[in-house]
Formats: C-alpha cells, sequence, structure tokens
C-alpha cells in the first residue's frame, strides 16, 4: 500500500473545498456534534457517580455497613455480643434499642426513631453521631438529635424535651403513653434531612430503664466493617447457630441504588444517540465527497491505485474527522469537569441531595466506555462511505465525465 499517496489525498481533501462549501460544512459539524456528544456523556456521567457516591456516603454513615437483627426472641443478647467480639476482633459493635418517640417542646412537636446507645461503642463508627458528642459529657437522659428536629423545637442546649414513647402504661382503668422528659445536649448533621428530622440518641441505660428491658438483651446490633460484602458471609454463618440475623446497607437500599443505576444506564444510551446522530454528519460529509470525487476516484483507479488503497482514504478522512472530535469532546469534558468542581456555578440545595456542591466523580470504566463507545460509532460511519467509494465503475466515470 502506497501511504504517501493516501496520506497526500487525506490532507487535501481535509482542507476547505471552496468549490463545495457544503462538504467542507458538514464534515466541521460531524466534528462539532461528536465533540459535544462526548462531552456531555464525559460530564453526565461524572454527576450521576458522584450524586450516587454522596448518598452512598450518607447511607453508609447512617445505616451503618452490618446491622444485626433477631430472628428470634431475645437472641440477640450481650452473651452473644461477647462472642462477635471474640470471634471478629477486627469488626466494631454498637448494640443497640430502638423506640418509636414524639418530641415536644412548648407547643411544638415533631415525630421521630430514638436509639439508645453505648457512646463508647457508636462513636468509634459513626463518624456523625462522633462529631456531634465530642468534648460532650453525657448523662442518662440526655439527648443527641438531628438538625433537623432542632429547627423544628427551636431547641438551645441544656433545654428539657419531652418525649412521648409508643409503650403505654396502664393508669387504673385507662392506658397512658409513656413519657419522660430529656436535656437536650447537641444535635448533628447528616446531610440527608431524612434523618436529621427523625433520628434521636440518647443512653442505651435510659430505654432499658423507660422500656423495661433487661440489661443483656438489645434490639440488635451495628457492625462496622471495612470491607462489608466479604464480612457479612462470615457473620451469616456464626450467626445462623445463634438464631441471629445480619443485613448490609446495600440491602436495607438496594432499591434506591438499582434506581440509580438504571437511571445512568438509560441517560448514557441516549446521550450516546447525540454522538451517532454526529455520525450521520460524517456519513453524509465522506458520501458528498465521494460523489464530487468520482473522476480523481476513477483516475486513480485506472493508474494503478489499488481498492484498498482508496477505501482506506476515506476510512481514514472519516476517522481523523471523528477522533479528532473525540479527543476535543474529552478534553472540554474534563475541563468542563473542573469549573463545575472549581467554581460553585451550580448550587444544591443540601436538604434535598445531601450536599450544596455538584458532586463529580468520573469512574474509569465510564471514560473507557464513552470512548470505546464514540470510537465503534465512528468506525462505522466512515466504513460505509469508504466501502462506497471502492464501488465506482472506473470505465463509465472516465466515458461520460
Amino acid at each position: 500500500m502506497n501511504k504517501e499517496l493516501v496520506n497526500f489525498i487525506v490532507k487535501k481533501y481535509l482542507k476547505f473545498d471552496k468549490k463545495n462549501p457544503f462538504i467542507s460544512i458538514s464534515a466541521i459539524l460531524a466534528f462539532i456534534g461528536v465533540a459535544i456528544g462526548v462531552m456531555v456523556l464525559i460530564i453526565t456521567m461524572a454527576i450521576m457517580n458522584g450524586t450516587a457516591k454522596e448518598f452512598e456516603n450518607k447511607l453508609f454513615t447512617m445505616n451503618y455497613p452490618l446491622s444485626i437483627y433477631p430472628k428470634f426472641h431475645n437472641s440477640v443478647n450481650q452473651e452473644l455480643l461477647t462472642s462477635l467480639e471474640k470471634e471478629f476482633p477486627k469488626l466494631k459493635f454498637s448494640p443497640y434499642l430502638s423506640s418509636q418517640v414524639i418530641l415536644q417542646s412548648g407547643e411544638s412537636m415533631n415525630g421521630g426513631m430514638i436509639f439508645g446507645v453505648d457512646p463508647k461503642r457508636e462513636a468509634p463508627i459513626n463518624s456523625i453521631y462522633e462529631k456531634a458528642v465530642k468534648n460532650l459529657t453525657l448523662s442518662k437522659y440526655d439527648i443527641i438529635v438531628g438538625d433537623g428536629i432542632r429547627e423544628n423545637l427551636y431547641l438551645s442546649s441544656g433545654e428539657k424535651v419531652t418525649l412521648y414513647f409508643t409503650s403505654l402504661t396502664p393508669t387504673g382503668l385507662s392506658m397512658m403513653p409513656k413519657l419522660k422528659r430529656f436535656t437536650y445536649k447537641s444535635s448533628f448533621k447528616s446531610g440527608l434531612h431524612a434523618y436529621d428530622k427523625t433520628y434521636v440518641y440518647t443512653s442505651i441505660e435510659a430505654l432499658q430503664t423507660l422500656l423495661k428491658k433487661p440489661a443483656t438483651i438489645y434490639d440488635g446490633i451495628h457492625v462496622y466493617s471495612d470491607n462489608a460484602m466479604k464480612d457479612i458471609v462470615a457473620l451469616k454463618e456464626f450467626l445462623a447457630l445463634n438464631g441471629a440475623g445480619v443485613v448490609g446497607w446495600w440491602q436495607q437500599n438496594g432499591n434506591f441504588f438499582a434506581a440509580m443505576e438504571m437511571e445512568k444506564k438509560a441517560l448514557f444510551i441516549v446521550l450516546m444517540l447525540i454522538i451517532l446522530v454526529a455520525s450521520l454528519n460524517i456519513i453524509s460529509s465522506l458520501l458528498m465527497t465521494v460523489m464530487s470525487r468520482r473522476k480523481e476516484i476513477a483516475l486513480l483507479l485506472s493508474m494503478g491505485a489499488s481498492t484498498k488503497e482508496v477505501k482506506k482514504i476515506f476510512l481514514k478522512l472519516g476517522t481523523i474527522i471523528g477522533f479528532s472530535g473525540i479527543f476535543v469532546g474529552i478534553c472540554l469534558g474534563f475541563l468542563g469537569m473542573w469549573i463545575l468542581d472549581t467554581f460553585e456555578i451550580i448550587s444544591l440545595p443540601a436538604d434535598v441531595y445531601g450536599t450544596s456542591k455538584l458532586p463529580l466523580d468520573l469512574s474509569t470504566l465510564d471514560f473507557i466506555s464513552i470512548v470505546i463507545g464514540a470510537a465503534i460509532i465512528v468506525l462505522i460511519s466512515s466504513y460505509y462511505p469508504a466501502k462506497k467509494a471502492t464501488n465506482i465503475d472506473v470505465i463509465d466515470v472516465l466515458r461520460n465525465e
């Protein structure tokens, strides 16, 4: 194959054609379309990944990597906790009691979920709680509430809050809900409004007294693990013999992340269509080039150029336009990510999205998928016109043109 001839003709055809400007304009539009498509795909996938990871981090903290629950009555107890700590020394365990409550301060009321925990065990596995109780000395009936509850009840440090529990206390001929005045100490802000308006923490001793629970019996045990998906297998085997079960945070929120993953795939397909539409301009540009250069192609073939060389010319012409668009699109995509990450151009409501800053995180797999997908579309778009160029009837063209 004569590479010098191929390169010479490709350079000639890449120049702006003043006689047929529509051919060059079509090629420029194809280049711009591919570049914009790749840029939009990169930024969109980065936003989707960033958003998913942001929610994952928030849910990971508030839901805990693993949670042990009782399968049978009183199956989660101090004996099980001691056994777990001996069997799995690398894991961190925090037993808890929980109950639904209504909080009242003055005339304001707020529903919530209260957790009785041991601060010394809870703080190492819950960074949100750890930050809230830092430098605080907590008593038995002190509470830590979500920032949403604090705002709704207008609480200030040291203020008394009345908590109504769902369990009832018999009083003569009637039943009254259990209630107790707690002291508000501090609040936490997880970044997720649903948790900040619902979660309340107190001492495990307080709930043991109010709910009349034995000191050795728990509603469950929160577990911290650096590799939860691996450790859950060993924990399941161990707990199966002790009448308890274990669930991972990803299982508790499976539907949410499945929906996000489906949305991400749908967006990828839809945005890839932008590149597909742009590639149609590559096809039209090359076909117009073939039609306008029929005489030149016929002369090349009559002078000894092979059909392989002719095909190579138009294939290379299409790939240069397409791959240049991909390269520029990648550069624009990363530039756009840098701008969005550096400057607060888009501000999000933190109570809805968990963060006010637009989260960006482009995974290597997504980047490779975008590049490969765009490259395949460009190659297919270039191949058809290149194949068409070799089907010219040399004798008929030279006789008539």
